[in-house]
C-alpha cells in the first residue's frame, strides 16, 4: 500500500499539462530528434555513396535537411511545452514570408538551388556519365565533371567547358550517350614471315 501511494505522488507530477510532463516530452521530443537526424543522415550518405557524390555537396544536402529538422522538432518541442500552436504558426508564416519575398528577387537562384536537390534525389546521371542536353540553338554534349548547388559541369568532346543551370537541365531532354570508345589506328599493320629454306 505505501508504494501505491508513493507511484501516486510521483505520477500527479506527470499529469497532462504540468511541467514534470513538458520536461519528459520535451526529453522525447529531443531523443527522437537524435535519432531521426542520424536515420536521414544514413539515408543520404548512402544514396550519395552509390550516386558517386562529392562531399561538399553531400554535406550541403545535410545540412539543408538538419535545419529543416531542426525546425520540425523546434516547432513540436514549443507546443509541447506550451507556447502554442497559433504562436508557432504566425512565427514560421512571418519567417517564410519574408524569406519569400527576399527570393521572389533571386528566383532563378531559388530555383537552382531547389532543382539541386531534386537532381540530388531523382537524377538518373552521374558524374562521369556522358550526356547530351537536347537544345535546337546549340551542341551540349559532353561527360559530366561536377554537379553542384547550382550548375552541372560538362566537358565537351572539343575541350570546352559548360556551365549548364540546375533548372533548365531540368526542364529539357537528356539523352544518354555511350562512352566513347577509342577510334582504331588508321596505320595498316604488316605481318613479316620468314621463310624456311
Amino acid at each position: 500500500m505505501n508504494d501505491w501511494i508513493q507511484l501516486e505522488q510521483v505520477s500527479q507530477y506527470f499529469t497532462t499539462g504540468s511541467l514534470g510532463y513538458k520536461v519528459l516530452m520535451g526529453v522525447f521530443v529531443l531523443i527522437a530528434y537524435r535519432i531521426l537526424k542520424r536515420i536521414i543522415n544514413r539515408a543520404i550518405l548512402n544514396l550519395a555513396t552509390s550516386k558517386g557524390v562529392k562531399k561538399a555537396r553531400l554535406s550541403f544536402i545535410q545540412r539543408c535537411f538538419n535545419v529543416a529538422l531542426l525546425f520540425l522538432t523546434a516547432s513540436v518541442f514549443a507546443i509541447i511545452t506550451g507556447i502554442g500552436y497559433g504562436d508557432v504558426s504566425l512565427f514560421l508564416s512571418s519567417i517564410f514570408a519574408v524569406l519569400g519575398v527576399a527570393f521572389i528577387a533571386q528566383w532563378s537562384i531559388l530555383s537552382n538551388i531547389t532543382a539541386s536537390f531534386l537532381i540530388f534525389f531523382v537524377f538518373p546521371y552521374r558524374v562521369g556519365d556522358r550526356i547530351k542536353v537536347v537544345d535546337k540553338d546549340e551542341d551540349i554534349s559532353g561527360e559530366i565533371q561536377e554537379i553542384s548547388m547550382f550548375h552541372v559541369l560538362i566537358k565537351h568532346d572539343n575541350g570546352n567547358l559548360i556551365t549548364y543551370p540546375n533548372n533548365q537541365i531540368l526542364q529539357k531532354a537528356v539523352l544518354k550517350l555511350a562512352k566513347n570508345k577509342p577510334e582504331p589506328s588508321k596505320t595498316k599493320s604488316r605481318i613479316y614471315t620468314r621463310r624456311k629454306k
